[in-house]
C-alpha cells in the first residue's frame, strides 16, 4: 500500500524541499499549490528524487477556507494518511483580508491549517502510526498573546501578526498531540530557522513590518532578518522531514523539532492554559467544520 504524505504550500522553497525529502523516503506525495506552473516544476524536481511512488499536485488557494473543506474532501477520498506537513504560511506588509472577510495572516498561517488538519484526522487515525508536522516559526518570540479577538491590539505590523498565527498554530499542535495522544498519531511542530524563499524576499525588506519601536533600530533589524534568512531551503525543511519520518520519534508526540533537527523546548507562551483555550475557542468560531456551522 502506498504511504501517503501530503505537503501544503510545497510548489516551492521550504514545503518543496520537504516534499523531495518525503518522495526520497519512499512516500507519495501530493503538494498543494496555488499555480499551476510552479506546480508542475514541482512535480518534476520531486518524481526526480521519488523512490516509489509518483508525486502529484493539486492547485488550491488555502486563503480560503471553503478551499480547504473541498480539498480535505479530495484527499479524504483517496485513503488513509500518513503524514501531513502543514508547511503554508504568509507574511504581509500590509493588512489584507481574505475571500472569507478574514484578516490574512491569521487565515493562512493559523485557521487554513487548523480546518484541514481536523478535517483529516479520521484519515491520519486510518493511516497510523502517522505523523502531523505544522511549521513554525521563531517569530512567536515577538507575538502578543491575545487570542479574545481575530486581531490583537495596536497597529498592523506584519512581522509581529505572523509570529502571533504562529503562536497561536503552535498552541493548537501542542494541544492537539495531547488530544490525539496513544491514538497512533503524533503531532510535531518544527521552526525551521529561516531561508532565503519567496515569503522572506518579498516582504522582510520593509520597516513596516516591524512595530515603531523596532523601526528606530531598523538597520540592525534588517541585517538580523538577513542573517537569519540568507540559507538554503534544502537545510531549513530538515526540522520538517525529521520531525515527519525519523524513527527516534516513533511513539512520541507533542514536540518542536529545531533548526538543527532535533527537539528543543517549546515556547513557553504555547502551552499556556488561557492562551490554548482562546486559540481553540476562535479556530472553532472562524473555521468551523462545516460550512453549516
Amino acid at each position: 500500500m502506498e504511504q501517503r504524505a501530503v505537503v501544503t504550500a510545497g510548489t516551492g522553497g521550504i514545503g518543496l524541499e520537504t516534499a523531495i525529502g518525503l518522495a526520497a523516503r519512499g512516500f507519495a506525495v501530493t503538494v498543494v499549490g496555488r499555480n499551476v506552473e510552479r506546480g508542475a516544476r514541482a512535480v518534476e524536481r520531486i518524481a526526480a528524487a521519488a523512490t516509489e511512488a509518483e508525486p502529484r499536485f493539486v492547485a488550491t488557494d488555502l486563503a480560503s477556507l471553503g478551499n480547504v473543506r473541498a480539498l480535505a474532501t479530495q484527499l479524504a477520498a483517496e485513503g488513509p494518511l500518513k503524514v501531513l506537513v502543514n508547511n503554508v504560511g504568509a507574511m504581509f506588509a500590509d493588512r489584507q483580508q481574505t475571500v472569507d472577510d478574514i484578516e490574512a495572516t491569521f487565515a493562512v498561517n493559523h485557521l487554513s491549517p487548523y480546518l484541514l488538519t481536523e478535517l483529516l484526522l479520521d484519515q491520519l487515525r486510518a493511516g497510523a502510526p502517522s505523523r502531523i508536522v505544522n511549521v513554525s516559526s521563531g517569530a512567536i518570540r515577538v507575538a502578543k498573546r491575545t487570542f479574545d479577538a481575530i486581531e490583537p491590539p495596536g497597529g498592523y505590523y506584519g512581522f509581529h501578526w505572523y509570529g502571533r498565527a504562529k503562536l497561536a498554530n503552535l498552541a493548537y499542535a501542542l494541544d492537539l498531540a495531547e488530544r490525539l495522544r496513544d491514538s497512533g498519531v503524533s503531532v510535531f511542530a518544527a521552526d525551521p530557522g529561516g531561508a532565503a524563499t519567496d515569503m522572506t524576499d518579498g516582504t522582510m525588506r520593509s520597516p513596516k513590518i516591524v512595530s515603531p519601536g523596532l523601526r528606530l533600530m531598523w538597520p540592525l533589524v534588517r541585517r538580523t532578518f538577513e542573517h537569519a534568512t540568507a540559507g538554503p531551503a534544502s537545510v531549513a525543511a530538515r526540522p520538517s522531514i525529521f520531525a515527519a519520518t525519523d524513527s527516534s520519534l516513533d511513539g512520541q508526540t507533542g514536540l518542536l523539532i529545531g533548526p538543527k533537527a532535533h527537539p528543543v523546548p517549546a515556547f513557553r507562551g504555547s502551552t499556556d492554559t488561557r492562551t490554548v483555550e482562546n486559540v481553540l475557542e476562535l479556530s472553532r468560531r472562524l473555521a468551523p467544520l462545516t460550512e453549516s456551522q
